[in-house]
């Protein structure tokens, strides 16, 4: 079979001839580990400095010839592509206060993650920020996206390079999918903490906000299944560690409708739909198992147990994912392959498995522990 075979196999319920593998993001570490030459690829800081620096065409390379390049070292069936900025695009270099930290040009301070090397915005004063948020501004926003025609289908510009080349390479053998925007708790505030109390206390604004993202993402659909992707990855994290970020109702009022549309509309076009959502949502998993294919961000840490979800919802969601990032990271083969295992002997009982990360492959992964993804699904990677 090809792994599109495979995926597709997965997807539909049947049983292909093993176990599929994917991830829904990789760092620009594991492209430089196999591939041997410096990557651009989800490169953190290095792709931001990258576009400071004009260097938008090496960014683009990088996410085209990569992308493909790694998967097939690595025998991965599923691919998840990435836009690139329009041409046009004009990074304004940040004024650098020292290795770690960088002013913008309207004062804002950053930092790069000490944890993920992500130059992120430091909101240590949020005393001259604004949120003009009042229902007449919302309805006027969204009277002009309702007003907005979908994009055209020409998929041929500069945002689909790194899609349209691997659709090119890889599309006849490879399940490939891209990014929208999934919709997670719409929120405004001018704070972390200010903009979960406006979800409280001000649900009927976050949900014209929710409606205003949907809107933008049904706006593009027919632009990317004229690309030649097989599915999108519907991004959105609603969880913590411990539960919902917020209560199931406060969800099924403000979000769930448009997670219908979603899915409706993908389906209408031949997508199917990958959910990645981090984070503990067992309250709300029979939504998620309704209204999407498969759902990928497992996290064991966070109450997730892949085998207790193949119990729940197995019969009518593929799950993607089984083998604890935490390990990756931190851990030994020995404990990737034991993860492996157990997905594949408990969660791929009877089909409806995609091996993948808890999360994603990240800075921090070694390159032994990836090995050990691959050697599990040639040794044992067979449904049971």
């Amino acid at each position: 079979m090809t792994s599109k075979e495979r995926v597709l196999s997965v997807l539909n319920g049947q049983l292909p001839d093993r176990v599929p593998w994917g991830e829904h993001s990789i760092d620009y570490n594991i492209y430089e580990m196999f591939l041997g030459r410096d990557s651009l690829n989800h490169a953190k800081f290095k792709e931001t400095k990258a576009y400071w620096a004009g260097r938008n065409k090496d960014v683009a390379l990088s996410y085209m010839r990569d992308t493909v390049d790694l998967a097939e070292y690595l025998g991965m069936d599923l691919l998840t592509l990435s836009f690139l900025p329009p041409d046009d695009y004009q990074a304004a270099p940040m004024e650098k206060i020292d290795e770690m930290n960088y002013r913008d040009a309207a004062g804002n301070l950053y930092t790069v993650s000490s944890i993920t090397g992500d130059l992120m915005k430091n909101p240590i004063n949020t005393a001259a920020f604004h949120y003009d948020v009042t229902y007449e501004t919302l309805e006027k926003l969204l009277k002009e996206a309702r007003e907005l025609p979908p994009l055209p289908a020409d998929h041929h510009v500069s945002e689909f390079a790194a899609i349209n080349y691997a659709v090119e390479k890889l599309g006849k053998t490879h399940f490939l999918i891209a990014p929208i925007n999934g919709i997670e708790w719409p929120r405004f505030g001018e704070t972390e903490e200010d903009s979960w109390v406006n979800l409280l206390l001000e649900p009927e604004k976050c949900k014209m906000i929710a409606e205003y993202q949907y809107l933008h993402t049904l706006r593009g659909l027919d632009r990317l299944a004229a690309s030649g992707v097989d599915g999108v990855l519907s991004v959105g994290d609603l969880g913590n560690t411990t539960n919902l970020a917020a209560s199931p109702e406060l969800y099924r009022k403000i979000i769930l409708p448009y997670h219908k549309l979603i899915y409706q509309e993908c389906k209408k076009r031949g997508l199917y739909v990958m959910r990645h959502c981090c984070g503990h949502v067992w309250p709300i998993i029979d939504e998620i198992a309704q209204y999407n294919d498969a759902y990928e961000g497992i996290q064991e840490y966070a109450g997730m147990d892949i085998l207790k979800l193949k119990e729940k919802v197995g019969h009518k969601l593929t799950l993607w994912g089984g083998v604890l990032h935490e390990h990756i990271h931190g851990g030994t083969p020995d404990q990737v392959r034991a993860d492996a295992r157990r997905a594949i002997e408990g969660a791929g009982k009877g089909g409806g498995l995609i091996l993948g990360s808890s999360h994603s492959l990240t800075i921090g992964a070694t390159r032994e522990n990836v090995l050990a993804i691959k050697q599990a699904v040639n040794d044992f990677g067979w449904y049971r």
